[in-house]
């Protein structure tokens, strides 16, 4: 590859390479820790809604969807996050004093709108979601455009607050640049590739990316992935965490996990979150933190380099 082509590649394989900025966490922290909840019942993919099929992803039961049908139990096994799970998640994060990002698709958190006012009234921030959950590598540049708008719009009317996050879990190639194009958001979560902060320019503009993580996630509780007991989530969590600390004598980094209500907010998987969230507070110099907090912070410490 030539010197031309290499500087039109629309992929970085370097990053910050084997020398990582000082973070600089807020108190000296040798980790930041960011919660996210994902809330996404009444936006997942469902016949009512006009899609081909219901959601078959991380709903819980291992249920494939039916094209062309209602799936009863799918839409059952994801209400049971609205319904039940965000509740007892939110009690949990409460007693431990620790505030989340609640990554909401806007059409789910219109359809409970008494879990959206817990989530502001608790401290959580919320980050969009997308005004759907869904895929969107198959939907056109001028509807993403709008669904990028809509979002917007509806999650700060339903929720009386302006979303500053952007996290659209499954972006097509032309998100990001629907999403500065837009403008408004501090920053976007879709993003697996680091373990700190970076800017991008797009479009000539500066862009903060907070990656966000399918591994630390409790997606891995779904029958298909590998989490079968509580115990699994809690020492997997534990074991990043603690490498994350010890290495954060040298080099602070940022841990992110991901959480579902519809799956973590099972009883017998939540004893793991607790035993986690317990684990944690156990240690010294851990900054808990929102995707917003972690923005701010970095355009303060390290802000675009122009």
């Amino acid at each position: 590859m030539d010197d031309a082509m290499d500087q039109d590649w629309p992929r970085d394989y370097i990053g910050y390479g084997a020398n990582p900025p000082d973070p600089q966490w807020p108190g000296g922290a040798r980790i930041a820790v960011n919660f996210n909840l994902n809330y996404e019942c009444g936006g997942e993919a469902n016949i009512l809604d006009g899609d081909d099929a219901s959601e078959g992803m991380l709903n819980d039961i291992g249920f494939p969807p039916v094209p062309g049908k209602r799936n009863p139990l799918a839409e059952s096994a994801f209400e049971y996050g609205s319904r039940v799970g965000v509740w007892r998640v939110l009690r949990i994060f409460e007693e431990f004093d620790v505030k989340m990002s609640v990554l909401g698709v806007a059409t789910a958190l219109e359809r409970n709108p008494e879990a959206t006012r817990a989530f502001v009234e608790g401290g959580h921030e919320i980050v969009s979601h997308g005004l759907r959950w869904i895929d969107y590598h198959f939907i056109g540049e001028a509807e993403e455009r709008s669904h990028i708008h809509q979002a917007a719009e509806r999650i700060q009317k339903v929720a009386g607050v302006k979303p500053v996050g952007w996290m659209t879990g499954r972006p097509g190639p032309n998100t990001r640049r629907l999403l500065v194009e837009h403008g408004g958001f501090h920053y976007d979560r879709d993003a697996l590739n680091d373990e700190l902060p970076y800017w991008v320019t797009i479009a000539g503009l500066p862009h903060l990316v907070i990656p966000y993580s399918y591994e630390t996630n409790d997606n891995r509780c779904d029958q298909s992935n590998g989490f079968a007991q509580a115990d699994d989530f809690f020492q997997y969590m534990r074991d990043a965490f603690n490498l994350l600390y010890e290495e954060g004598e040298d080099r602070p980094a940022l841990l992110s996990i991901g959480l579902h209500d519809r799956l973590i907010g099972r009883p017998a998987r939540a004893v793991g979150l607790i035993k986690l969230l317990d684990h944690m507070q156990s240690m010294g110099d851990v900054w808990f933190c929102t995707g917003a907090e972690i923005a701010a912070h970095w355009r303060k410490t390290h802000p675009y380099p122009a």
